[in-house]
Protein backbone atom coordinates (compact mmCIF):
# COMPACT_ATOMS: atom_id res chain seq x y z
CA UNK A 1 0.00 0.00 0.00
CA UNK A 2 2.14 3.09 -0.74
CA UNK A 3 0.07 6.36 0.83
CA UNK A 4 2.31 8.42 -0.63
CA UNK A 5 1.62 7.96 -4.02
CA UNK A 6 -2.43 8.35 -3.27
CA UNK A 7 -1.66 11.33 -2.03
CA UNK A 8 0.40 12.52 -5.66
CA UNK A 9 -2.47 11.05 -7.47
CA UNK A 10 -4.74 12.97 -5.15
CA UNK A 11 -3.31 16.14 -5.93
CA UNK A 12 -2.80 15.49 -9.69
CA UNK A 13 -6.56 15.14 -10.03
CA UNK A 14 -7.06 18.70 -9.18
CA UNK A 15 -3.96 19.48 -10.83
CA UNK A 16 -4.78 18.04 -14.56
CA UNK A 17 -7.99 15.93 -14.17
CA UNK A 18 -10.70 18.55 -13.26
CA UNK A 19 -11.29 17.80 -9.35
CA UNK A 20 -13.28 20.17 -7.86
CA UNK A 21 -13.64 18.78 -4.37
CA UNK A 22 -13.07 15.82 -3.12
CA UNK A 23 -11.89 13.69 -0.19
CA UNK A 24 -10.10 9.88 -0.24
CA UNK A 25 -9.86 8.03 3.11
CA UNK A 26 -8.20 4.97 3.50
CA UNK A 27 -8.25 2.30 6.68
CA UNK A 28 -6.44 -0.39 7.17
CA UNK A 29 -5.99 -3.40 9.88
CA UNK A 30 -9.51 -1.15 11.68
CA UNK A 31 -7.18 1.74 11.91
CA UNK A 32 -6.91 4.98 9.90
CA UNK A 33 -4.42 4.93 7.55
CA UNK A 34 -4.65 8.40 5.10
CA UNK A 35 -7.76 11.14 5.21
CA UNK A 36 -7.10 14.16 2.26
CA UNK A 37 -9.29 16.67 1.27
CA UNK A 38 -8.90 19.67 -0.73
CA UNK A 39 -10.65 21.81 -2.75
CA UNK A 40 -14.21 23.45 -3.42
CA UNK A 41 -17.83 22.67 -2.47
CA UNK A 42 -18.75 25.31 -4.71
CA UNK A 43 -17.58 26.52 -8.37
CA UNK A 44 -17.75 30.03 -6.89
CA UNK A 45 -14.93 28.65 -4.64
CA UNK A 46 -16.01 30.24 -1.71
CA UNK A 47 -16.57 27.47 0.53
CA UNK A 48 -13.17 25.50 0.79
CA UNK A 49 -14.08 21.27 1.01
CA UNK A 50 -12.56 19.46 4.55
CA UNK A 51 -12.40 16.47 5.62
CA UNK A 52 -15.48 17.09 7.32
CA UNK A 53 -17.47 17.71 4.22
CA UNK A 54 -20.36 15.94 3.52
CA UNK A 55 -21.74 15.20 -0.58
CA UNK A 56 -24.29 12.99 -2.09
CA UNK A 57 -22.47 9.76 -3.19
CA UNK A 58 -25.34 8.54 -5.34
CA UNK A 59 -25.15 4.89 -5.76
CA UNK A 60 -22.53 4.05 -3.47
CA UNK A 61 -25.74 4.81 -1.01
CA UNK A 62 -26.64 0.81 -1.74
CA UNK A 63 -23.46 -0.69 0.23
CA UNK A 64 -24.55 0.78 3.10
CA UNK A 65 -28.14 0.16 2.41
CA UNK A 66 -27.69 -3.72 1.49
CA UNK A 67 -25.83 -4.44 4.86
CA UNK A 68 -29.08 -2.75 6.68
CA UNK A 69 -30.75 -5.57 4.98
CA UNK A 70 -28.44 -8.39 5.79
CA UNK A 71 -27.84 -7.31 9.21
CA UNK A 72 -31.73 -7.58 9.46
CA UNK A 73 -31.77 -10.77 7.69
CA UNK A 74 -29.21 -12.37 10.27
CA UNK A 75 -31.08 -10.85 13.09
CA UNK A 76 -33.97 -12.62 12.03
CA UNK A 77 -32.24 -15.85 11.26
CA UNK A 78 -33.25 -15.05 6.91
CA UNK A 79 -31.20 -17.37 4.68
CA UNK A 80 -30.26 -15.92 0.81
CA UNK A 81 -32.75 -19.29 0.08
CA UNK A 82 -35.14 -18.08 1.58
CA UNK A 83 -38.06 -16.67 -0.73
CA UNK A 84 -39.18 -13.16 -0.26
CA UNK A 85 -42.61 -13.86 0.08
CA UNK A 86 -41.77 -15.38 3.24
CA UNK A 87 -41.05 -11.63 4.88
CA UNK A 88 -43.10 -9.76 2.24
CA UNK A 89 -46.22 -11.75 1.33
CA UNK A 90 -47.97 -9.68 -1.07
CA UNK A 91 -44.23 -9.82 -3.20
CA UNK A 92 -45.55 -13.41 -4.08
CA UNK A 93 -48.15 -12.13 -6.76
CA UNK A 94 -47.61 -12.06 -10.61
CA UNK A 95 -45.55 -14.97 -10.65
CA UNK A 96 -42.57 -13.98 -7.95
CA UNK A 97 -43.57 -16.48 -5.08
CA UNK A 98 -40.25 -18.83 -6.05
CA UNK A 99 -38.07 -15.56 -5.95
CA UNK A 100 -35.45 -15.70 -3.50
CA UNK A 101 -33.61 -13.44 -1.65
CA UNK A 102 -30.35 -14.62 -3.84
CA UNK A 103 -32.03 -13.88 -6.62
CA UNK A 104 -33.28 -10.48 -5.11
CA UNK A 105 -30.09 -9.40 -3.86
CA UNK A 106 -27.92 -9.59 -6.65
CA UNK A 107 -30.20 -8.28 -9.31
CA UNK A 108 -31.43 -11.23 -10.93
CA UNK A 109 -35.24 -11.39 -10.20
CA UNK A 110 -36.40 -9.39 -13.41
CA UNK A 111 -37.16 -6.67 -11.53
CA UNK A 112 -34.99 -3.36 -12.49
CA UNK A 113 -37.98 -1.29 -12.75
CA UNK A 114 -41.96 -0.89 -12.85
CA UNK A 115 -44.55 -0.72 -15.57
CA UNK A 116 -46.12 1.43 -12.83
CA UNK A 117 -45.14 4.61 -12.93
CA UNK A 118 -45.12 6.30 -9.15
CA UNK A 119 -43.38 9.00 -7.06
CA UNK A 120 -40.05 9.00 -5.69
CA UNK A 121 -40.88 10.11 -2.61
CA UNK A 122 -44.00 7.71 -1.98
CA UNK A 123 -42.23 4.75 -0.05
CA UNK A 124 -45.45 2.75 0.11
CA UNK A 125 -46.99 3.22 -2.97
CA UNK A 126 -43.57 2.13 -4.63
CA UNK A 127 -43.51 -1.14 -2.45
CA UNK A 128 -47.30 -1.81 -3.75
CA UNK A 129 -46.27 -1.35 -7.90
CA UNK A 130 -42.83 -3.55 -6.32
CA UNK A 131 -45.30 -6.35 -5.03
CA UNK A 132 -47.84 -6.07 -7.98
CA UNK A 133 -45.20 -6.01 -10.56
CA UNK A 134 -44.40 -9.52 -13.11
CA UNK A 135 -40.68 -9.78 -13.54
CA UNK A 136 -39.25 -8.40 -17.21
CA UNK A 137 -37.67 -11.90 -17.41
CA UNK A 138 -37.24 -15.29 -16.04
CA UNK A 139 -36.25 -15.08 -12.65
CA UNK A 140 -32.68 -16.63 -12.16
CA UNK A 141 -31.70 -16.51 -16.09
CA UNK A 142 -30.12 -13.07 -16.19
CA UNK A 143 -29.43 -10.13 -14.69
CA UNK A 144 -29.86 -6.08 -14.87
CA UNK A 145 -28.84 -3.23 -12.93
CA UNK A 146 -31.84 -1.85 -10.92
CA UNK A 147 -30.42 1.59 -9.98
CA UNK A 148 -33.16 3.04 -8.04
CA UNK A 149 -36.14 0.37 -7.36
CA UNK A 150 -33.66 -1.73 -5.63
CA UNK A 151 -33.66 1.14 -3.01
CA UNK A 152 -37.53 0.39 -1.82
CA UNK A 153 -36.53 -3.13 -2.34
CA UNK A 154 -34.14 -3.38 0.66
CA UNK A 155 -36.12 -0.49 2.28
CA UNK A 156 -39.20 -2.85 2.53
CA UNK A 157 -37.44 -5.81 3.64
CA UNK A 158 -36.08 -3.87 6.63
CA UNK A 159 -39.37 -2.64 7.16
CA UNK A 160 -41.14 -5.91 7.04
CA UNK A 161 -38.10 -7.56 9.15
CA UNK A 162 -37.71 -5.17 11.74
CA UNK A 163 -40.45 -2.27 12.09
CA UNK A 164 -38.72 0.50 10.96
CA UNK A 165 -36.98 2.34 8.02
CA UNK A 166 -34.49 2.02 6.86
CA UNK A 167 -32.78 5.25 6.97
CA UNK A 168 -33.48 4.75 10.84
CA UNK A 169 -32.25 1.51 11.30
CA UNK A 170 -28.80 2.36 9.18
CA UNK A 171 -28.74 5.78 12.60
CA UNK A 172 -29.30 3.26 15.06
CA UNK A 173 -27.35 0.17 14.01
CA UNK A 174 -24.32 1.60 12.21
CA UNK A 175 -23.93 5.68 11.82
CA UNK A 176 -24.37 6.15 15.76
CA UNK A 177 -22.06 3.10 16.81
CA UNK A 178 -19.65 3.97 14.67
CA UNK A 179 -19.91 7.60 14.72
CA UNK A 180 -20.37 7.88 11.32
CA UNK A 181 -21.32 11.02 9.10
CA UNK A 182 -23.45 9.59 6.97
CA UNK A 183 -27.34 9.71 6.30
CA UNK A 184 -30.22 8.16 4.31
CA UNK A 185 -32.37 10.88 4.90
CA UNK A 186 -30.57 13.84 5.59
CA UNK A 187 -31.14 16.19 9.06
CA UNK A 188 -32.61 19.41 8.48
CA UNK A 189 -29.43 20.55 10.92
CA UNK A 190 -26.85 19.11 8.46
CA UNK A 191 -28.03 20.67 5.28
CA UNK A 192 -25.71 23.80 5.60
CA UNK A 193 -22.82 21.28 5.73
CA UNK A 194 -23.04 19.58 2.39
CA UNK A 195 -21.60 20.41 -0.68
CA UNK A 196 -23.37 20.86 -3.74
CA UNK A 197 -22.96 17.96 -6.44
CA UNK A 198 -22.29 19.23 -10.38
CA UNK A 199 -23.14 17.23 -13.38
CA UNK A 200 -20.24 15.82 -16.00
CA UNK A 201 -18.62 18.80 -18.12
CA UNK A 202 -17.54 16.39 -20.90
CA UNK A 203 -19.73 14.72 -23.40
CA UNK A 204 -20.51 10.40 -22.93
CA UNK A 205 -18.36 8.67 -24.95
CA UNK A 206 -19.64 8.18 -28.51
CA UNK A 207 -20.67 4.69 -29.62
CA UNK A 208 -20.99 3.41 -25.77
CA UNK A 209 -23.83 0.80 -25.64
CA UNK A 210 -24.75 2.50 -22.14
CA UNK A 211 -25.75 5.93 -23.31
CA UNK A 212 -26.99 4.94 -26.99
CA UNK A 213 -29.66 3.04 -24.40
CA UNK A 214 -30.16 6.13 -22.23
CA UNK A 215 -31.12 8.14 -25.12
CA UNK A 216 -33.28 6.13 -26.25
CA UNK A 217 -36.84 6.28 -25.21
CA UNK A 218 -38.16 2.86 -24.29
CA UNK A 219 -34.84 1.11 -23.68
CA UNK A 220 -34.26 -1.27 -20.58
CA UNK A 221 -32.05 0.79 -19.60
CA UNK A 222 -33.56 4.72 -19.73
CA UNK A 223 -37.00 3.13 -18.29
CA UNK A 224 -34.85 1.27 -15.28
CA UNK A 225 -32.90 4.82 -14.87
CA UNK A 226 -36.44 6.64 -14.24
CA UNK A 227 -38.80 4.48 -12.56
CA UNK A 228 -40.21 4.99 -9.67
CA UNK A 229 -40.52 8.90 -11.34
CA UNK A 230 -38.81 11.92 -10.07
CA UNK A 231 -35.30 13.63 -9.23
CA UNK A 232 -34.16 13.07 -12.84
CA UNK A 233 -30.92 15.92 -12.65
CA UNK A 234 -28.00 16.68 -10.91
CA UNK A 235 -30.18 20.41 -9.49
CA UNK A 236 -33.44 18.04 -8.42
CA UNK A 237 -30.97 16.11 -5.97
CA UNK A 238 -29.04 19.09 -4.77
CA UNK A 239 -32.83 20.55 -3.71
CA UNK A 240 -33.70 20.12 0.12
CA UNK A 241 -36.54 17.69 -0.35
CA UNK A 242 -34.23 15.14 -1.88
CA UNK A 243 -31.40 15.52 0.83
CA UNK A 244 -34.15 14.98 3.14
CA UNK A 245 -35.46 11.71 1.60
CA UNK A 246 -34.88 8.89 2.76
CA UNK A 247 -33.59 7.20 -0.89
CA UNK A 248 -31.36 3.84 -0.17
CA UNK A 249 -30.15 3.45 -3.41
CA UNK A 250 -29.09 6.91 -4.60
CA UNK A 251 -29.92 9.84 -2.13
CA UNK A 252 -27.03 8.73 0.91
CA UNK A 253 -25.45 11.69 1.92
CA UNK A 254 -21.92 11.22 3.95
CA UNK A 255 -18.12 12.01 4.05
CA UNK A 256 -15.24 9.83 2.70
CA UNK A 257 -14.28 9.02 6.01
CA UNK A 258 -17.39 7.90 7.16
CA UNK A 259 -17.74 5.29 4.30
CA UNK A 260 -13.99 4.24 5.04
CA UNK A 261 -14.73 3.48 8.61
CA UNK A 262 -17.92 1.71 7.75
CA UNK A 263 -15.82 -0.51 5.45
CA UNK A 264 -13.57 -1.15 7.31
CA UNK A 265 -15.61 -2.75 9.80
CA UNK A 266 -17.01 -4.92 6.46
CA UNK A 267 -12.81 -5.35 5.75
CA UNK A 268 -12.25 -6.40 9.55
CA UNK A 269 -13.92 -9.12 9.74
CA UNK A 270 -17.51 -7.46 10.76
CA UNK A 271 -15.99 -5.82 13.75
CA UNK A 272 -15.21 -2.19 14.83
CA UNK A 273 -14.65 -0.29 17.82
CA UNK A 274 -15.49 -3.28 20.02
CA UNK A 275 -18.73 -3.76 18.76
CA UNK A 276 -19.02 -6.88 16.47
CA UNK A 277 -22.00 -6.18 13.70
CA UNK A 278 -21.94 -9.24 11.45
CA UNK A 279 -21.51 -13.23 11.39
CA UNK A 280 -19.07 -14.82 8.92
CA UNK A 281 -21.43 -16.13 6.83
CA UNK A 282 -23.38 -12.67 6.54
CA UNK A 283 -20.01 -11.44 5.22
CA UNK A 284 -19.35 -14.35 3.07
CA UNK A 285 -22.62 -13.61 1.50
CA UNK A 286 -21.04 -9.92 0.68
CA UNK A 287 -17.83 -10.67 -0.68
CA UNK A 288 -18.87 -14.07 -2.82
CA UNK A 289 -20.09 -13.00 -5.96
CA UNK A 290 -23.74 -14.54 -6.99
CA UNK A 291 -24.21 -13.61 -10.82
CA UNK A 292 -21.97 -12.27 -13.61
CA UNK A 293 -22.36 -11.14 -17.23
CA UNK A 294 -23.58 -9.00 -19.88
CA UNK A 295 -26.05 -6.54 -17.36
CA UNK A 296 -29.20 -6.13 -18.97
CA UNK A 297 -29.52 -2.63 -17.58
CA UNK A 298 -25.90 -1.34 -18.05
CA UNK A 299 -24.99 -3.20 -21.27
CA UNK A 300 -22.00 -4.25 -19.94
CA UNK A 301 -19.42 -6.87 -18.06
CA UNK A 302 -20.87 -6.45 -13.97
CA UNK A 303 -20.97 -8.98 -11.10
CA UNK A 304 -22.73 -8.59 -7.96
CA UNK A 305 -23.13 -10.24 -4.44
CA UNK A 306 -25.22 -9.74 -2.33
CA UNK A 307 -26.36 -6.07 -2.17
CA UNK A 308 -23.03 -5.34 -3.39
CA UNK A 309 -20.81 -5.11 -6.37
CA UNK A 310 -18.06 -7.19 -7.39
CA UNK A 311 -15.21 -6.27 -10.07
CA UNK A 312 -15.67 -9.25 -12.95
CA UNK A 313 -13.16 -11.73 -13.40
CA UNK A 314 -12.81 -13.93 -16.54
CA UNK A 315 -12.66 -17.36 -17.38
CA UNK A 316 -9.03 -17.33 -16.71
CA UNK A 317 -9.71 -15.92 -13.08
CA UNK A 318 -7.92 -12.46 -13.75
CA UNK A 319 -9.85 -9.47 -13.21
CA UNK A 320 -11.30 -7.63 -16.24
CA UNK A 321 -11.85 -4.29 -13.97
CA UNK A 322 -10.25 -3.25 -11.12
CA UNK A 323 -12.24 -0.71 -9.33
CA UNK A 324 -11.95 -2.58 -6.15
CA UNK A 325 -8.45 -3.35 -5.70
CA UNK A 326 -6.52 -6.72 -6.46
CA UNK A 327 -8.48 -9.06 -4.29
CA UNK A 328 -10.78 -11.26 -5.49
CA UNK A 329 -13.00 -11.07 -2.50
CA UNK A 330 -13.34 -7.00 -2.48
CA UNK A 331 -17.05 -5.83 -2.68
CA UNK A 332 -18.59 -2.33 -2.90
CA UNK A 333 -20.48 -0.25 -4.64
CA UNK A 334 -19.98 3.20 -7.26
CA UNK A 335 -21.71 6.00 -7.29
CA UNK A 336 -22.54 8.26 -10.47
CA UNK A 337 -20.29 10.25 -11.52
CA UNK A 338 -16.99 8.52 -9.71
CA UNK A 339 -17.74 7.65 -5.98
CA UNK A 340 -16.22 4.70 -4.81
CA UNK A 341 -16.14 3.11 -1.50
CA UNK A 342 -15.17 -0.97 -0.97
CA UNK A 343 -13.87 -3.41 1.45
CA UNK A 344 -10.76 -5.71 0.66
CA UNK A 345 -11.11 -8.37 3.99
CA UNK A 346 -8.19 -10.15 2.08
CA UNK A 347 -5.39 -7.31 2.88
CA UNK A 348 -7.75 -5.68 5.53
CA UNK A 349 -7.83 -2.43 3.56
CA UNK A 350 -11.04 -0.22 2.67
CA UNK A 351 -11.02 2.66 0.64
CA UNK A 352 -13.52 5.58 -0.27
CA UNK A 353 -13.51 8.52 -2.65
CA UNK A 354 -16.22 10.93 -2.72
CA UNK A 355 -16.33 14.38 -4.84
CA UNK A 356 -18.79 17.20 -6.25
CA UNK A 357 -17.61 17.06 -9.97
CA UNK A 358 -18.68 14.72 -11.73
CA UNK A 359 -17.61 12.87 -14.54
CA UNK A 360 -19.37 11.08 -17.74
CA UNK A 361 -19.26 7.28 -18.17
CA UNK A 362 -21.42 4.54 -16.43
CA UNK A 363 -18.26 3.39 -14.36
CA UNK A 364 -15.71 5.51 -11.99
CA UNK A 365 -13.31 7.39 -15.32
CA UNK A 366 -10.21 8.67 -14.44
CA UNK A 367 -9.99 10.21 -10.61
CA UNK A 368 -11.54 7.37 -8.49
CA UNK A 369 -9.37 4.63 -10.66
CA UNK A 370 -6.25 6.74 -10.51
CA UNK A 371 -6.19 6.39 -6.87
CA UNK A 372 -6.84 2.66 -6.23
CA UNK A 373 -4.15 1.70 -8.74
CA UNK A 374 -2.02 4.27 -6.47
CA UNK A 375 -3.06 3.01 -3.65
CA UNK A 376 -2.30 -0.98 -4.40
CA UNK A 377 0.80 -0.20 -6.40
Amino acid sequence: MDVEKLRTTFEENFASRGELGASVCVWRDGREVISLAGGWCDRHESQPWTEDTPVLVWSATKGPAAACALHAMQARGVDLKTHVADVWPEFAAAGKAGITFTQALSHSAGLPMLDEQVSVFDHAAVAAAIAAQAPHWLPGTGHGYAPRLFSYFLDEVVRRLMGVTLGDYWQKHFAEPLGLDFWIGLPPAQHARVASIFPAKAAPPKGDRFYTAFATPGSFTIRAFSSPAGLHSVAAMNSTEARAASLPGFGGIGTARALAKFYAMLANGGALDGRVFFQPHTLAWMSTPLVQGDDRVLLMDTAFSAGFQCDPVSPSGKKTRVLFGPSQRAFGHLGAGGSNAFADPDHRISFAYVMNQMESGVMPDLKARCLVEALYS
